[in-house]
This record gives C-alpha cells, structure tokens and sequence, in this order.
C-alpha cells in the first residue's frame, strides 16, 4: 500500500484512481516521457493522475535531483509558484558561465486539481554530467488539504522498482547522438518567456491622456508551451496616479497581471487582481523575472515575427491598444 501522511497520523491505503480519472493513468505519479538524452535541456513533464484517497490536490512539491540543473517551472494557471534555490554538489556550465547554484525544489501551491482529474505539471532543466544508463530520481510530494501522499521510494542499486509501493518518478538517461543541443527551444523560465534579457526592442509609443506606453514585446511560444509572457514600460507624465487594471487580448482566452519576486533563495509568481499602480511622475516597467503579463489559453502560439494585439485598461486614462512585437524564445 502507498503511504499517506495526515498531519497527526500516518496509516496505509491502497492506491485507487477514480473511475473518472484519467483513462489508462497510472496509479502513481510518473514522467510523461521517461528517458532524457544526456547533456540535452528538456522539458520533463509529470504526471498526477488522481488526488490523495479522493481528496482533491491542491500542492504539488518536486525535488530536483543532482545533475538536473538550470531548472525553470512552468506556471500553472490557478496556482501559486515557489522555486527552493540551493546549492549544487557540483560546478556546471551554461553557456560559458560557470553556475554552483539553481533551483533544488519547485512547489505549485494552493491549487485545486479534483481527484476525478488528470493534470501535467512541467519543469523545463538540462541533464549534464550524468552517464548514461543513470536514472534521476525526481521525489514528489502531493498534499491534499491535510493529507500527504509522498512519491519518494527509490530502489537500492540493482533493485526493482515496480516492486515499490510509492516510487519516485525517475528518468532514465540515455546516450545522445551528439551535435547541438537544443535548450533554445527547451521552453520557458520563470515568468513565462526562457533566457529573456531585460532590454526590450522599441515598439511603437501610445499615448492616452499624461500616459505613454512603450516598448511592448512578446516571446515565441515553444511546442507544447500552453502560456506566453507580455511585456511594455509605461511612463505616467502627469501628476495623478493610475493604475493598471486589466489586459485583454484577443490572441488569447484570458490575459493575467503577474509579479515575481525572490526571497531568501524562494522564488514565487503570483496574480495580480488588483492590477498595477502607475504613480504620478514614475515609469513602470513589465519586464523578466517582475512584473509580466501572462497569456493563459493562447488560440494560436506566439511565432517570431509575428504581433500580439492587447488592451490595456487603466483607472483613470482609460482603454489603450498595444501591438506586441513577438521576439525570439531568446530574446535576440
């Protein structure tokens, strides 16, 4: 029987996925694609088929094993973000630049994903310095309310691990057949839109009453990507605040506000309901790893080249239209 925690007592269940879950699931919580090339930069996707003993799941906490580096979770529409930064046992490259620290626990928190539901939850990160033949242990933790399901059982060197009750999602690394690797179009990082830089091409100015809106980009979208990122600079010349309220845009189902901060090495992103203030005489500026627009339900994905028509709606200066010019996965 698979271990579930209530917080007071621990006691044992069998491990029953609903009749309205997921056709063909799996029981426990696994990798979608279960090898990884090594030293490629891939998009490991796992897989919850059902809550804990019918309760719905509304946490879902990874931890990065050594040798899976460079990691950047996809925000889910509905759920807080956390990223756990630490220390890495070993030294890696990216890019030229040698990197001792990254992500070691990602978290998406206070959701609610129903026990008669299925739902994929996806960690962009490169597989570098691990042999071939290696599994990576990817240990979960699904907490339901006060109920915990733990997915951290890893078989002992040359052990079975079908034999196990509440194993671990692992990956299995397999030999790469050389050339580039492809981590440009691995996906996304934190907010939304991978390895952007901070400087914006210039788009064309707006202006709606002592606001000007400038600057506005968009980031391709990579296959399989379900969210984009948006991003602008507006510059209140006038002497009353305003403020930011909502973004539409018919590119997409819904447009959300969000903001990233980072505190003590944890990470998190969160909606914006109330908007943004734009206080009189100041710039504010939507940007990487800040405040960012969120594209949720895209019809069709954002390609290079192409534009992303939005609506902007402020307090006081009203509805302002913005083209976003949609740049590279990296920004160039």
């Amino acid at each position: 029987m698979k271990t579930i925690k209530t917080f007071g007592k621990t006691f044992g269940l069998a491990a029953v996925l609903s009749a309205a879950a997921f056709a063909g699931a799996e029981a426990h919580v696994t990798f979608l694609d279960r090898e990884a090339t090594q030293d490629s930069t891939i998009l490991a996707t796992l897989q919850v088929p059902h809550g804990c003993d019918g309760k719905a799941t509304t946490e879902v906490r990874v931890k990065l094993p050594e040798g899976f580096v460079f990691a950047k979770p996809q925000p889910k529409a509905g759920w807080e973000l956390e990223v756990i930064k630490g220390d890495y046992q070993k030294t890696y490259d990216n890019h030229g630049d040698k990197v001792k620290t990254g992500a070691i626990e990602v978290r998406w928190k206070n959701g609610n994903l129903s026990d008669d539901f299925y739902d994929t939850f996806v960690i962009q990160g490169r597989v570098s310095g691990v042999e071939a033949g290696t599994s990576l242990a990817f240990p979960v933790t699904q907490m339901c309310g006060d109920t915990v399901a733990a997915w951290d059982q890893v078989a002992k060197e040359g052990g079975d691990a079908h034999g196990l009750k509440s194993p671990a999602p692992l990956l299995k690394v397999v030999a790469g057949e050389g050339g580039h690797d492809h981590d440009d179009m691995a996906g996304m990082d934190m907010s939304g839109m991978a390895g952007m830089g901070a400087a914006a091409p210039a788009g064309e100015t707006v202006k709606a009453g002592d606001l000007e809106v400038s600057g506005g980009f968009a980031k391709a979208m990579l296959p399989g990507q379900p969210v984009g990122g948006g991003f602008f600079t507006v510059k209140n010349n006038g002497q009353t605040d305003d403020r930011l309220v909502s973004v539409s845009s018919p590119a997409a189902g819904e447009v959300q506000i969000h903001e990233m901060v980072t505190k003590d090495n944890v990470m998190r992103m969160r909606q914006l309901k109330d908007g943004i203030a734009i206080g009189a005489g100041e710039t504010v500026k939507l940007e990487p790893r800040n405040l960012h627009l969120m594209f949720q339900k895209v019809k069709t994905p954002f390609k290079q080249g192409d534009t992303v028509p939005v609506t902007l709606t402020f307090e006081k200066a009203g509805k302002v239209d913005l083209v976003l010019q949609v740049l590279s996965a990296q920004g160039k």
